[in-house]
C-alpha cells in the first residue's frame, strides 16, 4: 500500500502504536498515560493524515485493518529507532541533573527507596527521580525506566546488570497469632494454619514442602501481589507469610515462625541499559542504590 506523502505527528504514532498492541482506547491510553479522547482524537488524526482506516472499531475493542497492519511493522521500527536516539543521547548526557526512573517492587520501595532517595537528593539534588512500583519486570529497552531493581539477572544483551547482594525470605508472623496458635510452633500446627499467600499458591506450595510442611490451597485464604499488604495482613495477626528479614525486621511485633526452615536465597541485582550506563546522573543514581542496597544485604547476612 502506498501512504498519502505528508508529515504527521510522532505522538499520532505512538497513540496508533499503543492502541495496536493494548487492544483498546482505554487500555492504550493508561499505558499512556492520556485521557481516552485525547488518545483517540490522536489516533484519528493520523488516520486522516495518511487517508486510510487502520482500525475496525468495535465496542470494547479496536480491530487493525489491512492498512493498520501494514503500518504496524513500520511504526514498531520507529519506536525502536526513537528509543535507541533516546538512549544514545541520554547515555552521553553528563549533566548531573534531570529524570531517573527507579522501578522496583512495592515493598522495597516502601521499605526502603526513601533512605536512597534521601541519599539522592542529598549527593545531586538537581536530578528529579520516578518510581515505578510494580512486581513485574519493567521494560528496560523501550525506557519504561531507567534503572531497575530485580530479583533475578537479566538475560537481554542489551542490559547490564550488578549483583549488589542477597536477601533471605523466612517465616514471619505476629507474636498474637502465634500465641492463638499454639506454641512450641511444629510443622503439625503449620498444616492447621493461616498463610498469607504471595500471588499464586500453586507456586507457593512446593516452597514449603521442601520443608517438610505438606500445605494445600485451603491454607492460604488471602492471596494478594502486593508485599506491602502481605506483610500488613501479617501485622494484624491474620496468618503466616514469607517474607525478606530486612523487612520483617521493621516491625517488632512480628517474630520468625519456625526456626529450622531454611531460609530462601532471593538474589538482588540493579540492571539498567547498556547506552544509559554513560549517563552521569544515571550512574549517579545507580551507584547510590547500589552502595545503599550492598549495605542492606550485608545487614541481612548476619
Amino acid at each position: 500500500m502506498k501512504w498519502n506523502a505528508v508529515t504527521y505527528d510522532w505522538n499520532q504514532v505512538r497513540a496508533f502504536l499503543a492502541t495496536a498492541e493494548e487492544g483498546s482506547l482505554s487500555a492504550a491510553a493508561r499505558a499512556l498515560k492520556l485521557t481516552q479522547p485525547t488518545l483517540s482524537r490522536q489516533v484519528a488524526g493520523l488516520e486522516e493524515s495518511l487517508g486510510v482506516i487502520l482500525f475496525e472499531r468495535g465496542t470494547r475493542s479496536m480491530t487493525l485493518t489491512a492498512a493498520g497492519l501494514q503500518l504496524l511493522a513500520e511504526a514498531r521500527a520507529m519506536t525502536g529507532a526513537a528509543n535507541r536516539i533516546s538512549l544514545v543521547a541520554s547515555g552521553h548526557s553528563q549533566a548531573v541533573e534531570g529524570l531517573v526512573r527507579i522501578a522496583a517492587t512495592d515493598a522495597m520501595a516502601t521499605y526502603h527507596l526513601p533512605a536512597i532517595v534521601e541519599a539522592v537528593r542529598r549527593e545531586a539534588p538537581g536530578i528529579a527521580l520516578e518510581i515505578k512500583t510494580s512486581n513485574h519486570l519493567s521494560d528496560l529497552i523501550r525506557r519504561e525506566a531507567d534503572i531497575a531493581i530485580r530479583h533475578a539477572r537479566p538475560t537481554e544483551a542489551e542490559l547490564i546488570a550488578r549483583h549488589v547482594g542477597v536477601s533471605f525470605a523466612v517465616m514471619y508472623a505476629s507474636s498474637a497469632y502465634l500465641d492463638r496458635l499454639g506454641r512450641p510452633v511444629t510443622i503439625e500446627k503449620l498444616q492447621t494454619a493461616d498463610f498469607i499467600g504471595f500471588e499464586y499458591r500453586e507456586q507457593l506450595l512446593p516452597l514449603y514442602a521442601e520443608a517438610g510442611i505438606d500445605l494445600t490451597a485451603n491454607n492460604f485464604p488471602v492471596i494478594t501481589e502486593s508485599g506491602t499488604l502481605v506483610m500488613e495482613l501479617m501485622r494484624a495477626g491474620l496468618g503466616i507469610g514469607l517474607m525478606m528479614r530486612e523487612d520483617a525486621g521493621l516491625f517488632p511485633e512480628l517474630e520468625e515462625v519456625f526456626p529450622t526452615f531454611r531460609p530462601i536465597t532471593v538474589p538482588i541485582w540493579l540492571v539498567t541499559h547498556r547506552e544509559l550506563h554513560s549517563s552521569r546522573r544515571i550512574r549517579v543514581v545507580f551507584d547510590i542504590i547500589a552502595d545503599r542496597l550492598g549495605a542492606l544485604s550485608a545487614e541481612a547476612d548476619r
